[in-house]
């Protein structure tokens, strides 16, 4: 599976498979592996041999393994908060101060932006701190992780402060004027402006959280059922955290000191984040998160909150434990994301809409087909780095090897266009992030958040088609 197919349509089956069954069954995992197994027949394997093959080349490398241990970071210091009393002791603080649904969820929409740095690690910091406070107010938690998806890699592409802005200005480098990393970075802040898909969902998710955009589609349903009945969850639902978080015993210590073991730790998180990538250029999220373990272990130690050092390990392991559900997520979406590669699907949505490349027609062919590769693939970094060589010299041939208007527009649209994918598809793991952060049913959170993210793709759509029309008039 190493070497990459070619067999046309065919390279979307896994991803439309593993769509059509997650709808009907409402099961994520099973589904993705389902669509797992179609693609390791299409690439001539046998299910058992090609799927146990695929298990191994998706599960073995350093992403996976990264993103992993941050998912069980997080529940290890969830259930360390828990037995301190941390959590329950900032939720009637903050309940004193958020009084209503709306200023829950304006609440989280805004610490989702102010966490503008790193995609992966907005929504495992916000969804925790916000999720005792929008349950408190009834909030469904299909809404509170469409709020968190939409305040992680959407913003990420709108600050240049983060390692998106880093990656795509690197990916710019060596195109026509633009000869250096600097001049990249440059030309990537002006076609900030362009990226019309980031800017209306990020607008469009402030509106829902505030109560200034009705509801519609599944999401109603979900919060109606939310108001009405006191479930934020659906019956039968499948939340990406385990019942081990229930079983953690309280302290007896009584109420905990917030600062010490609540707001010290969540400050080291952010700060060692923010200023490894401030001075290093890479943000150290899982050190982070290590750093803020150690120092709830020695505090906890020290005031007494665990009996003992087997007490300690074992709310450690619950904690891990609880985030099992969200570890599965992200591996079958892996194994079907890396199929999907293997059978060519990026280059063939490409080679389908390549005859459409025309000088009015590229922002909105570039957009268009940046939302299929990262919606079919996963990801909206593997779709920048397949689609920057072809679309650059093509933008600038077409401007006279300047970088005009029309190309900074169809930066901005290559931008957007690759974060719909990564932003809505249920094989994404930052989509998956969401959910887990959310304590919500994956699938719940894809059908309920697709349709806002088809209607700001939609008009960013439309808006891309007028812009090249312009561009063009006024050359």
């Amino acid at each position: 599976m190493g070497t990459e197919l070619e067999i046309g349509f065919l390279s979307l089956l896994p991803v439309v498979v593993a769509l059509a069954v997650a709808f009907v069954l409402k099961d994520a995992v099973l589904s993705l592996l389902f669509g797992s197994i179609v693609g390791v027949v299409l690439a001539g394997y046998d299910p058992i041999t090609g799927l146990a093959h695929l298990l191994r080349e998706s599960l073995g490398n350093d992403d996976f393994i990264w993103v992993m241990l941050i998912e069980l970071s997080v529940g290890t210091l969830i259930a360390f908060y828990i037995r301190v009393g941390a959590m329950q002791s900032f939720t009637d603080w903050a309940l004193k101060r958020v009084r209503s649904p709306r200023s829950a969820t304006g609440f989280a929409w805004i610490l989702g932006g102010c966490v503008f740095f790193s995609d992966y690690f907005s929504p495992l910091f916000s969804g925790p701190i916000t999720r005792p406070l929008t349950d408190r107010h009834k909030v469904s938690r299909e809404m509170l992780a469409y709020i968190l998806d939409s305040g992680s890699a959407p913003i990420c592409t709108l600050i240049p402060i983060s390692g998106w802005a880093v990656y795509i200005a690197a990916l710019l480098q060596g195109y026509g004027p633009v000869e250096t990393a600097e001049q990249g970075m440059a030309v990537f802040i002006q076609s900030i402006p362009y990226n019309i898909y980031g800017w209306l969902t990020v607008i469009m998710a402030g509106l829902v959280a505030f109560r200034l955009f009705p509801n519609f589609g599944p999401m109603r349903k979900a919060e109606l059922r939310a108001q009405t009945t006191g479930k934020v969850l659906r019956d039968g639902a499948t939340p990406l955290t385990g019942i081990e978080f229930d079983m953690i015993p309280p302290s007896d210590r009584g109420k905990p000191n917030l600062l010490l073991f609540f707001l010290i730790p969540n400050l080291m998180i952010v700060g060692i984040s923010l200023g490894t990538f401030w001075f290093t250029g890479s943000t150290k999220i899982l050190e982070a998160f290590l750093a803020a373990i150690a120092y709830m272990a020695i505090a906890m130690s020290l005031g007494k909150h665990f009996t003992s050092t087997k007490d300690g390990m074992s709310v450690a392991l619950n904690g891990m434990k609880a985030v099992l559900p969200a570890v599965l997520i992200l591996a079958a979406a892996y194994c079907i994301n890396s199929i999907s590669k293997s059978l060519g699907a990026p280059q063939f949505v490409l080679s389908a809409v390549e005859p459409w490349m025309t000088a009015s027609l590229l922002p909105l062919v570039t957009f268009g087909t940046a939302a299929l590769i990262s919606f079919f693939t996963g990801t909206s970094w593997g779709t920048y780095a397949i689609m920057t060589p072809f679309m650059m010299p093509l933008a600038l041939a077409m401007a006279g090897d300047v970088v005009s208007g029309s190309v900074l527009l169809t930066i901005g649209s290559l931008t957007g266009g690759a974060l719909f994918g990564d932003h809505c598809s249920p094989i994404s793991d930052t989509t998956s992030l969401a959910s887990f952060g959310a304590g919500a049913d994956h699938m719940d959170h894809v059908t309920t958040q697709l349709p806002y993210a088809l209607l700001v793709a939609t008009f960013a759509a439309a808006a891309y088609l007028t812009l090249g029309y312009c561009y063009i008039d006024a050359s």
